[in-house]
């Protein structure tokens, strides 16, 4: 498989992306590219590994297979594993390495993660992700603040209700985590304030190492994408 990611300081997309990769076990080929640059937007007419997304990223290939969405390239790992672990003669009753297995704590992840795919969009415009930022005082507006709290109270209710097996938000790694992965890096790039139990959580994310490795990658980067660092001011 090959992984199209773009700039690892700033897409929380690709991040997200990159980490269901990374959970789904498989091996996978990673391309890194500057998305704010002019040999991107070259590229992005006519280099084929690009479509059809039309340049949006991550975008994952897999031979003829391509899927350009995060959630979308989530959902296909977690059947490929799937599929592959029963081809391989496994039990046929195998879990999945996203969601878990419990399904009234799988009801409330997949609706975590959708509604993390689909909305914030206030936090999303003032809160860019920008790993390698530490920003103090930031002012944001009462909608911003309101997705903070909505978050923050999803994340107490996975914990309480369904975190005892682990540190993360259903106990054992899974697709919430990955989605909220991003979230995480923007608390601590703009130093939001949190409780204890989310301040334990977004350690227990930030130290990962898949995390780590990402971290280190976004800092290796020379790319810098002026908008987002303007709106980190």
């Amino acid at each position: 498989m090959k992984l199209i990611i773009g700039n690892k300081n700033y897409s929380s997309w690709s991040l997200r992306g990159w980490l269901a990769a990374k959970q789904s076990g498989l091996s996978f080929e990673e391309i890194t590219v500057n998305i704010s640059g002019e040999d991107w937007e070259e590229a992005k007419k006519g280099w084929a590994d690009v479509q059809p997304s039309s340049g949006k990223v991550p975008i994952l290939w897999d031979g003829e297979v391509v899927i350009w969405d995060s959630l979308a390239i989530l959902e296909y790992l977690d059947d490929k594993v799937r599929e592959e672990s029963l081809s391989a003669s496994k039990a046929a009753g195998i879990g999945s390495r996203f969601w878990p297995r419990d399904p009234v704590a799988r009801g409330l992840c997949r609706s975590m993660v959708a509604e993390m795919h689909s909305a914030y969009q206030p936090l999303r415009r003032e809160m860019p992700m920008n790993v390698r930022r530490r920003v103090e005082g930031i002012a944001v507006s009462d909608e911003a603040r309101g997705n903070v709290v909505r978050i923050l109270s999803l994340w107490a209710e996975a914990r309480s209700r369904f975190g005892s097996g682990g540190p993360f938000l259903f106990g054992s790694y899974s697709a919430a985590d990955i989605f909220y992965a991003p979230v995480v890096s923007r608390f601590m790039t703009y130093g939001v304030g949190v409780p204890k139990f989310a301040e334990t959580y977004m350690e227990a994310i930030w130290e990962h190492d898949w995390m780590q490795e990402w971290i280190a990658g976004a800092e290796d980067e020379d790319w810098r994408i002026e908008a987002f660092e303007i709106a980190a001011e």
